[in-house]
């Protein structure tokens, strides 16, 4: 499971903000004939009354918001910036209160300016946001001016239905309407799914892609999500739907907008890489185009028609700025924004009013942070304001007390604390024989949304933990289920982590206790996991003995890369992962002796 973003800013801001700021890309492409007699843009011109022959486009770009109306909490809150001398700083950023100011903000001066978003704007929200169906984000978007979006796999969760609604507005099916006299307007943007179809008809779910006008000037966006998506996403959520090759789809639109004239074209992909630095300033252009930058979207980049002139990627929730080479070997701009709201991406496309295309050896690009230290925008406050109250009788519902944070989203480690309490909880809870009788539990670390933060979110007093915080954590909602697996069918499991389509990019199940084996990272595919080291309290795993395994319902259905963990048999439906969650920490804590952080001591690391 997956990611989202943020708003805000002051003028004074900006120039702090771009003090640190991300590389710059200068992208080559070839350059329109004549176009060193260009008048320059910028309002510009060469005088006579004549329109000068390019002017400069300002793109604006975020992703993965996941619904993150209100700053994010502890760690999962932070962007890193490394300073000149090389130490690396943590920034509190993200917020939609300040994404609105950041955005309003750097609008200004730029008559020719649009709006895009990478994907999962919705989906994994905290409670704020995903008790009400996601339809405060829609609304926060709206206020935004997002001019466009593609869909990520999260805005399939609760399946196409859903994500229909969120575009064209009504109240919620069962539901209904959540404020007296008010119905749900929807998205007054387009959000793009150019690669899904659906399967009866072959047509496609939404429109794959839009054109954006203003005075003369045309430049289309192609919105496609990862053609991964149903392995990532619930059986439920993505039935009925064909998702297809991101490359080929792209490709596809990009020659039928060229063919209808329009000859500037942004892809936006939900999809993504992972830079060689967490730090978004980082130069991912160092030492050439494009080789900080590793994973699915360098070879999508490489294969998508130079008649595409920038790519906006999410997913990963990483922070870049580079330029990949396209088809014909010229360098192209690629970002991503991090995630949350946290970062937001300026991008200059300067626009050749004779060809209508993109000047790209003119392309610029940066990523700028979304501090917390400028004003607030007076309207998200009102929204944030207006939906708490509604979300507070059920939000502020104390469920725990906690010593000291305890990390989840926000460790980078294989083996995460929240992870294993998590993990732990599922256990328990489904252990007892009329339960499922459980001997082990495996949790998705995508599935872990946030951290446990120490300090109050609101009025409850630090250390409290309460339903919207659990919420946060757990947003899913998924139903756990308890399963037979042989013990290779659980070594398999181990090993799908570090293999398979989990190889490039690992995905470390957090384990509850009992379980330990050794990981070791210097090896590759499946040899990472040390197969003799897998032990269930104490006891080598016996490939032929049955165990009774713990899992959501995701997991449950070979999600996330593990078809062993789909083969169990003897199937249990139990109580919610939220559920399970909730009553651990009322059954571990007290106000007097509060849960404290575990050991990370189940998975040994070699690196």
């Amino acid at each position: 499971m997956s990611a989202t973003p943020q708003k805000n800013r002051a003028s004074r801001r900006v120039l702090a903000a771009a003090a640190g700021l991300a590389t710059v890309g200068a992208l080559v492409a070839a350059m329109p004939a004549g176009a060193h007699d260009r008048g320059h843009g910028h309002g510009g011109g060469h005088g006579h009354g004549h329109k000068p022959r390019t002017v400069d486009v300002q793109l604006l770009s975020f992703n993965d918001l996941h619904g993150n109306l209100e700053p994010p909490a502890g760690s999962a809150g932070n962007v890193s910036e490394t300073q000149p001398d090389g130490t690396v700083k943590a920034i509190p950023a993200g917020g939609v209160e300040y994404l609105a100011t950041s955005l309003r903000t750097a609008r200004k001066g730029n008559p020719y300016s649009v709006t895009a978003a990478g994907g999962d704007m919705v989906g994994a929200s905290p409670l704020l946001s995903g008790l009400f169906h996601d339809e405060p984000t829609i609304e926060a978007l709206n206020g935004l001016d997002l001019d466009v979006t593609a869909v990520g796999n999260h805005e399939f969760d609760e399946g196409a239905t859903e994500l229909a609604r969120l575009q064209n507005g009504g109240c919620h099916p069962v539901e209904g309407c959540y404020e007296k006299g008010k119905k749900f307007k929807g998205a007054d943007f387009p959000y793009l799914a150019a690669n899904v179809t659906k399967e009866k008809t072959g047509k496609p779910l939404l429109k794959p892609y839009t054109v954006w006008k203003k005075n003369g000037v045309k430049i289309g966006f192609i919105g496609v999500t990862l053609e991964g998506t149903p392995n990532i996403v619930t059986a439920n959520g993505v039935k009925g739907l064909k998702f297809h090759d991101e490359v080929e789809t792209i490709n596809k639109y990009a020659r039928e907008l060229d063919r209808k004239g329009v000859k500037s074209i942004v892809a936006l992909i939900h999809e993504g890489g992972a830079p060689a630095s967490t730090s978004y300033n980082y130069d991912c252009d160092s030492p050439g185009a494009g080789d900080g930058i590793s994973g699915p979207i360098v070879d999508i980049a490489k294969g998508i028609t130079p008649k595409v002139d920038a790519l906006v990627t999410g997913h990963t929730h990483q922070a870049y700025v580079c330029t990949v080479p396209d088809p014909s070997g010229k360098p192209r701009m690629v970002t991503s924004a991090s995630s949350f709201g946290k970062l937001y991406t300026d991008t200059t496309l300067t626009y050749d009013r004779r060809t209508k295309d993109i000047v790209r050896t003119s392309v610029k690009s940066a990523n700028h942070v979304v501090t917390r230290d400028q004003p607030k925008a007076p309207d998200m406050t009102r929204l944030i304001d207006r939906w708490n109250k509604l979300a507070a009788p059920i939000a502020n519902k104390p469920q725990g007390w906690i010593s000291a944070d305890i990390n989840g989203r926000g460790s980078t480690a294989p083996e995460k604390p929240l992870g294993n309490v998590i993990a732990d909880a599922q256990l328990e809870g489904l252990a007892p024989a009329d339960k499922g009788g459980a001997e082990v539990a495996f949790m998705n670390p995508g599935g872990i949304r946030a951290d446990l933060v120490h300090k109050a979110s609101g009025s409850e007093g630090d250390g409290v933990v309460t339903y919207g915080e659990a919420f946060t954590v757990q947003p899913f909602t998924n139903m756990m289920n308890v399963a037979d697996l042989t013990g290779a069918q659980l070594v398999s499991a181990l090993q799908q982590q570090v293999s398979g389509p989990n190889e490039a990019s690992p995905k470390i199940l957090q384990v509850s206790k009992g379980l330990t084996y050794t990981l070791d990272l210097t090896k590759s595919g499946a040899d990472r996991v040390v197969a003799g080291t897998i032990k269930l309290n104490g006891e080598a795993i016996d490939p032929a003995r049955t165990y009774r395994v713990a899992m959501n319902e995701f997991l449950a259905g070979g999600g996330d890369g593990f078809p062993a963990l789909g083969q169990g048999t003897n199937k249990l439906v139990g109580a919610s992962d939220l559920d399970l969650f909730n009553a651990y920490l009322a059954a571990h804590s007290t106000a007097a002796a509060p849960l404290a952080p575990p050991a990370t001591d189940r998975i040994t690391v070699i690196q």
